[in-house]
């Protein structure tokens, strides 16, 4: 991949990082104001748990996905940025654009997927 485009995603990158850790930082501060709330009815408060619990595995999820992306702007300085690690082949572009933060080519992908269908 030529340095124009690496430099594309690598401002890519940056951008969903900057809006992840934005989105965090606002929940984090949301979430610290609703802890205190005390229910009456136990049908309110368990709603809020459940609530609460997707709340906390999306914010687990964008935790992941920070580091992923972190990890896609090392590969891009250090030049292994588009490249499966699976075959060692380049990743498309196409793909990229969609996943900036993948580590494998499509075909090694569904490979991956479909062993996990089978186990």
């Amino acid at each position: 991949m030529d340095e124009k485009k690496l430099e594309k995603f690598k401002a890519l990158l940056n951008v969903k990082l900057e809006e992840l850790l934005d989105d965090v930082e606002k929940n984090v501060s949301t979430m610290n104001q609703t802890d205190e709330e005390h229910f009456a009815d136990p049908g309110d408060r368990a709603s809020h748990e459940t609530d609460r619990n997707f709340t906390l595995r999306v914010k687990d999820r964008e935790r992941k996905l920070v580091s992923k992306t972190k990890e896609a702007i090392e590969r891009i300085t250090d030049g292994t940025y588009g490249i499966c690690d699976y075959c060692g082949e380049e990743i498309s572009e196409k793909r990229l654009l969609v996943r900036p933060v993948t580590t494998s080519c499509i075909e090694c992908k569904k490979e991956e997927e479909e062993q996990e269908k089978q186990a």
